[in-house]
């Protein structure tokens, strides 16, 4: 069985540009992971730079290649992610990550983010 991952923006950012630090780290993630997706909010992140460069349609198109899809903010969004930001004190759009891994029943959390990482961590999820 697959394993389901979530995506943090870091990953998909160093993704889809080639000049990042972690560029080639994060092609391997992609390919060893299973059935992958991202918060609505972190794709939204992710997809600044390639908007800002007039690249979003190539953006979404490796999206789509790539399999990535979206999870939805879920019933007391707000109320849950106000919880998750007050225990581990991490920024809103960290928390949007973790607000989908737990909705979407996610065993794994991608990122490059050490903070982010070990919430997931405390959480009971893997990071990768």
């Amino acid at each position: 069985m697959a394993r389901l991952t979530i995506l943090d923006a870091s990953v998909l950012i160093a993704h889809f540009d080639r000049e990042d630090l972690h560029h080639d780290r994060a092609g391997r993630i992609l390919e060893a992971a299973g059935d992958l997706r991202t918060s609505v909010i972190t794709l939204a992140e992710a997809l600044v730079t390639p908007t800002r460069r007039g690249a979003l349609g190539a953006a979404r198109a490796g999206l789509a290649r790539l399999g990535v899809d979206e999870v939805t903010l879920g019933e007391d969004a707000a109320v849950r992610l106000a919880e998750l930001r007050a225990q581990t004190r991490l920024k809103l759009p960290d928390c949007c990550v973790l607000l989908a891994a737990r909705d979407a029943g996610a065993d794994m959390v991608a990122t490059f983010d050490e903070r982010l990482g070990a919430a997931a961590e405390g959480l009971g999820l893997s990071v990768a």
